[in-house]
Protein backbone atom coordinates (compact mmCIF):
# COMPACT_ATOMS: atom_id res chain seq x y z
CA UNK A 1 0.00 0.00 0.00
CA UNK A 2 1.71 3.34 -0.81
CA UNK A 3 0.25 5.52 1.74
CA UNK A 4 -1.03 4.60 5.23
CA UNK A 5 -5.31 3.47 5.60
CA UNK A 6 -6.82 4.40 8.51
CA UNK A 7 -6.55 1.00 9.75
CA UNK A 8 -2.66 1.35 9.59
CA UNK A 9 -2.68 4.46 11.32
CA UNK A 10 -4.74 2.37 14.59
CA UNK A 11 -2.14 -0.45 14.28
CA UNK A 12 1.35 2.36 14.33
CA UNK A 13 -1.22 4.11 17.26
CA UNK A 14 -1.60 7.64 15.34
CA UNK A 15 -5.42 6.50 15.85
CA UNK A 16 -7.11 5.95 19.07
CA UNK A 17 -9.56 3.19 19.17
CA UNK A 18 -11.67 0.95 21.23
CA UNK A 19 -9.53 -2.23 20.79
CA UNK A 20 -10.92 -5.37 21.93
CA UNK A 21 -8.41 -8.05 20.62
CA UNK A 22 -4.84 -7.86 19.72
CA UNK A 23 -2.00 -10.18 18.94
CA UNK A 24 1.16 -10.35 16.92
CA UNK A 25 -1.06 -11.28 13.50
CA UNK A 26 -4.23 -9.07 14.21
CA UNK A 27 -5.72 -5.97 15.89
CA UNK A 28 -9.97 -6.05 16.90
CA UNK A 29 -11.68 -3.12 17.64
CA UNK A 30 -15.05 -2.00 17.68
CA UNK A 31 -16.78 0.25 14.74
CA UNK A 32 -17.26 4.04 15.31
CA UNK A 33 -20.48 3.80 13.46
CA UNK A 34 -21.98 0.68 14.49
CA UNK A 35 -24.72 -1.39 11.83
CA UNK A 36 -25.68 -3.84 14.91
CA UNK A 37 -25.17 -3.71 18.73
CA UNK A 38 -21.98 -5.80 18.53
CA UNK A 39 -19.53 -4.44 15.50
CA UNK A 40 -16.20 -5.73 15.79
CA UNK A 41 -13.61 -4.97 12.73
CA UNK A 42 -10.95 -7.29 12.96
CA UNK A 43 -7.94 -6.45 10.68
CA UNK A 44 -4.56 -8.10 10.10
CA UNK A 45 -1.69 -5.99 10.53
CA UNK A 46 0.17 -7.54 7.38
CA UNK A 47 -0.60 -4.97 4.75
CA UNK A 48 -3.41 -6.60 2.78
CA UNK A 49 -5.74 -4.30 0.48
CA UNK A 50 -8.49 -6.80 0.13
CA UNK A 51 -9.10 -10.51 -0.11
CA UNK A 52 -8.29 -10.48 -3.50
CA UNK A 53 -4.46 -10.31 -2.24
CA UNK A 54 -4.61 -13.25 0.29
CA UNK A 55 -2.45 -16.08 -1.20
CA UNK A 56 -1.91 -19.83 0.10
CA UNK A 57 1.13 -17.81 1.36
CA UNK A 58 -1.09 -15.92 3.70
CA UNK A 59 -3.36 -19.33 4.93
CA UNK A 60 -2.25 -19.58 8.66
CA UNK A 61 -3.31 -15.63 8.77
CA UNK A 62 -6.35 -16.23 7.21
CA UNK A 63 -7.15 -19.50 9.83
CA UNK A 64 -6.11 -17.01 12.45
CA UNK A 65 -8.50 -14.16 11.55
CA UNK A 66 -11.18 -16.64 11.58
CA UNK A 67 -10.31 -18.16 14.57
CA UNK A 68 -10.35 -14.86 16.37
CA UNK A 69 -13.33 -13.92 15.00
CA UNK A 70 -15.00 -17.04 16.40
CA UNK A 71 -13.04 -16.60 19.98
CA UNK A 72 -14.78 -12.89 20.11
CA UNK A 73 -18.34 -13.61 19.52
CA UNK A 74 -18.25 -16.24 22.51
CA UNK A 75 -16.23 -13.33 24.30
CA UNK A 76 -18.92 -10.71 23.46
CA UNK A 77 -21.91 -12.61 24.22
CA UNK A 78 -23.14 -13.78 20.10
CA UNK A 79 -24.23 -17.11 21.66
CA UNK A 80 -26.88 -16.77 19.33
CA UNK A 81 -25.44 -16.49 16.35
CA UNK A 82 -23.60 -13.28 14.48
CA UNK A 83 -22.52 -12.90 10.71
CA UNK A 84 -18.78 -12.23 9.53
CA UNK A 85 -18.61 -10.05 6.28
CA UNK A 86 -15.76 -8.85 4.43
CA UNK A 87 -16.31 -6.35 2.01
CA UNK A 88 -13.89 -6.93 -1.36
CA UNK A 89 -13.43 -4.03 -3.91
CA UNK A 90 -16.17 -1.12 -4.89
CA UNK A 91 -18.55 -3.19 -6.02
CA UNK A 92 -18.45 -5.50 -3.16
CA UNK A 93 -18.33 -2.28 -0.71
CA UNK A 94 -14.90 -1.99 0.89
CA UNK A 95 -14.59 1.83 1.80
CA UNK A 96 -10.92 0.93 3.36
CA UNK A 97 -8.48 -0.71 1.23
CA UNK A 98 -6.63 -2.58 4.27
CA UNK A 99 -8.34 -6.12 4.68
CA UNK A 100 -10.99 -6.17 7.20
CA UNK A 101 -14.28 -8.57 8.64
CA UNK A 102 -16.61 -6.61 10.05
CA UNK A 103 -18.11 -9.37 13.47
CA UNK A 104 -21.72 -8.42 13.34
CA UNK A 105 -24.38 -9.44 16.10
CA UNK A 106 -26.48 -8.71 18.85
CA UNK A 107 -29.81 -8.49 17.04
CA UNK A 108 -31.50 -10.90 14.16
CA UNK A 109 -29.58 -9.99 11.30
CA UNK A 110 -32.05 -9.91 7.86
CA UNK A 111 -30.90 -11.98 4.86
CA UNK A 112 -30.30 -11.07 1.78
CA UNK A 113 -27.75 -8.15 2.97
CA UNK A 114 -28.59 -5.44 0.60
Amino acid sequence: MSSKTIFQRIIDREIKADIVFEDDLCLAFRDVAPQTPVHVLIIPKTPLRSLNDVTDEHANLAGHLLSVARRLAGELGLTNGYRLVTNCGPDGGQSVDHLHFHLLGGRALGWPPG
